[in-house]
């Protein structure tokens, strides 16, 4: 199911996904300390996480998938976000230095394409960070929020996203243990219950943040080759003349 702008905006506007972006935003910065100086992308619907990288990054922009819609990012001053197809951006090669995709491959058609356009656009020893609603989580249960919508992952599965798009996998994280619930009670104590759940390593978080290292050395596939049968000749008799 494709999550539209205008449902992603009211759940970031609200208490509970007010709540969502500190909890997941910590992981981010504890990863990311600086992006003085670099180019930051983000892919989906980043703009609740880019604030925090924009006044010291050297070029931060947000790029929306077309089947989402766009909204303004960032509020104040000029916009530096656009309207894309996830698996062709508008990008020269190896040209941003961190990309941060958050909302895209949980609804993309094919997000091994998705993985593979982010390698192309990042630079060589670029990083990337991940962030899908986990499989195991409750989270993924719950239409009420983004991360109720489309494919959630298990790990094995980012993984493997991961590894056939030719990035290697540097830090395995995860974020918003407690319940999606709007209740105060919940949201007030959601920072509690999110300490001791990564503590003690407890299986239902709603979502798996990944952080990857682009591969600067592909492996090149082997083409297949047509190999031509050979033509297999009947034995013909050859005509003879008659007699006059």
């Amino acid at each position: 199911m494709t999550l539209d702008v205008h449902e992603l905006s009211a759940f970031y506007a609200s208490p509970l996904g007010e709540t969502s972006r500190r909890l997941i935003g910590r992981v981010l910065r504890a990863r990311w300390e600086s992006c003085a100086g670099l180019s930051v992308m983000g892919l989906g619907y980043c703009g609740p996480y880019l604030d925090r990288f924009r006044d010291e990054a050297q070029r931060t922009l947000s790029l929306a998938p077309a089947e989402h819609g766009v909204s303004p990012w960032p509020q104040n001053g000029r916009s530096a976000t656009t309207l894309v197809v996830a698996d062709m951006l508008p990008l020269p090669d190896a040209c941003i230095d961190r990309a941060l995709v958050a909302h895209a491959l949980e609804t993309a058609e094919d997000a091994s394409a998705v993985m593979e356009e982010v390698w192309r656009v990042l630079a060589p020893e670029g990083r990337a960070i991940i962030v899908a609603p986990s499989r195991r989580g409750v989270w993924a249960r719950v239409d009420g929020t983004p991360f109720g919508h489309g494919q959630p992952f298990s790990r094995g599965q980012l993984r493997d996203l991961v590894r056939d798009a030719s990035f290697s996998a540097v830090f395995w994280g995860e974020a918003l243990y407690a319940p999606p619930f709007r209740r105060r009670v919940f949201i007030t104590w959601g920072p509690a219950i999110e300490r001791v759940g990564s503590a003690m390593g407890l299986p239902f978080a709603g979502v798996h943040i990944v952080e990857a290292i682009k591969q600067v050395y592909r492996p090149v596939g082997l083409r297949r080759l047509a190999h031509k049968r050979p033509m297999r000749l009947a034995p013909a008799l050859a005509p003879t003349g008659g007699r006059l």
